[in-house]
């Protein structure tokens, strides 16, 4: 065989697998977009809207959360640890009423708090703790991100006015979602025979019943605006 038949030879295996690696990048592309797209959920949609559409840029932020934070593993909370965060969001949430700006810096802290106990980074790396959240608790994520916004803006000293108190109230309800995520999953007890089961979630102190056994709920999140104006 010549030495020109050769290096023919070598260059046509050389494009079919330049060829065969271009194609299986562009099959993956796609259904890279589409697998992130519901893992993230809203969160998908928010890094797209940062990038400026910029769907390319998007995906591979969001990837490259996944390769960082995707093998982590959250810890259980001890009964006594679960029962102490309940206990103080609760006593937060009906602080909200005379101090709210006290009331939502105490739910920042206490999703830090909770977060790090689950095992996420610490609070004190926010940013990367925020970034661990979004790949395991994407759809609740922005709740954690949306009072601790508002917990700097209030520590600011700037007076509010009533919108402003609408905005804490409408972030500390969004962050319970993700406290209560963070509180509630994984809360499990060993039978006898050696499995596992899902426990019931304990009343929480905020859902009480009235004399027909129906639950309420008397803390703010249920306020009419004259009541929010008046807080």
């Amino acid at each position: 065989m010549s030495t020109g038949l050769i290096i023919a030879l070598i260059v046509i295996v050389a494009a079919v697998i330049v060829v065969a690696a271009v194609l299986s990048m562009r099959s993956r592309g796609p259904r890279g977009g589409r697998d992130l797209k519901r893992r993230f959920g809203p969160e998908y949609d928010r890094t797209l809207a940062r990038h400026d559409g910029d769907a390319k840029a998007a995906e591979r932020e969001l990837a490259e959360r996944v390769e960082r934070h995707g093998s982590l593993r959250e810890r259980e909370l001890e009964p006594a640890q679960r029962e102490e965060f309940e206990a103080r969001w609760t006593a937060a949430q009906e602080r909200f009423v005379d101090a709210p700006r006290e009331a939502v810096a105490e739910a920042d802290r206490l999703v830090s708090e909770l977060a790090a106990a689950r095992g996420f980074p610490e609070g004190g790396q926010y940013e990367e703790q925020l970034a661990a959240l979004s790949v395991h608790h994407a759809h609740h994520v922005h709740g954690y991100r949306h009072v601790h916004r508002v917990a700097r803006v209030s520590a600011s000293g700037q007076d509010g006015d009533r919108a402003d108190t609408e905005e804490m109230r409408e972030a500390m309800v969004e962050a319970r979602a993700l406290f209560e995520e963070l509180t509630t999953q994984g809360r499990r007890a060993g039978r006898n025979d050696g499995t596992a089961r899902t426990e019931k979630p304990a009343a929480r102190a905020t859902d009480r019943t009235d004399d027909r056994g129906e639950s309420r709920s008397p803390l703010p999140w249920a306020f009419n605006r004259r009541h929010a104006k008046g807080s």
